[in-house]
C-alpha cells in the first residue's frame, strides 16, 4: 500500500505545530504543569493564612508594654528590616508557635507602620 505524497509534509507540520502550541502555551499562555500548580497553590495559601493571622500579630503589638518605642523604632527603619524586627520583637510568634513566621511578620509590619 502507498501513502500519498501528501501525508509526509502534513504530519511534518503537525508535529511542528504542535511543539510550537506547546512552547507557547508554557512560555507565555500561563499553562503550568501540576508540579508548578502545586507550588503556587501552596505559596498562596500561606500566603492567605498569614494576612488572616496579621490581626493577632497586631494585637500582640499593641498589648506590649514596650511596645511604643519598639513601634518607633520600627517606622524608622528601612522596609526590609521591619520583617525582622517584628520577628524579633516576638510579635508575629503565633499563640503556641515555636517561632516567629517571616509572613506575617512582613504583613504585620505594614500594617503596624500605615
Amino acid at each position: 500500500m502507498t501513502l500519498p505524497s501528501w501525508i509526509r509534509p502534513a504530519l511534518i507540520g503537525g508535529v511542528f505545530g504542535a511543539i510550537i502550541v506547546a512552547v507557547v502555551g508554557f512560555g507565555w499562555g500561563g499553562w503550568l504543569t501540576a508540579g508548578k500548580a502545586e507550588v503556587a497553590q501552596i505559596n498562596h495559601a500561606q500566603m492567605e493564612v498569614a494576612a488572616v493571622l496579621v490581626p493577632i500579630c497586631v494585637v500582640q503589638a499593641n498589648a506590649d508594654p514596650m511596645g511604643a518605642p519598639k513601634l518607633q523604632k520600627l517606622k524608622d527603619a528601612s522596609s526590609y528590616q521591619r520583617a525582622e524586627m517584628v520577628m524579633d520583637a516576638g510579635w508575629a510568634t503565633m499563640p503556641g508557635a515555636e517561632s516567629a513566621d517571616r509572613r506575617i511578620a512582613a504583613h504585620c509590619a505594614t500594617e503596624l507602620t500605615s
